[in-house]
């Protein structure tokens, strides 16, 4: 991914609110196939690690990103915003270059 589309897709992930929460639980298995099921659906999501969660928002992203097969666009703080490719040709965002 250049540095062009990742800028694009973080401006395209400012206005998302995160669709899942990572808790003191941190990265469950059902966790896990729910942020793949929504990557399928939307390629772009958002995902909050809340307050109660010790792990490290980078590397629960990392861990993430790896699992799903998606690529981590951001981590601000304690949001992650995650890309992954779909197979849908109409619900494709379009990256730039």
């Amino acid at each position: 991914m250049t540095s062009k589309q990742r800028a694009y897709l973080k401006g395209l992930a400012m206005n998302m609110d995160p669709i899942f929460q990572i808790g003191k639980n941190s990265l469950t298995p059902e966790i896990t196939a729910a942020v793949q099921e929504a990557l399928e659906a939307r390629e772009l999501i958002k995902i909050s690690v809340l307050q109660n969660c010790m792990d490290d928002p980078k590397e629960l992203a990392a861990i993430v990103s790896e699992r799903t097969r998606s690529q981590v666009v951001q981590v601000i703080g304690k949001k992650i915003v995650l890309y992954k490719e779909g197979k849908d040709e109409k619900k494709k965002i379009v990256l730039p270059g």
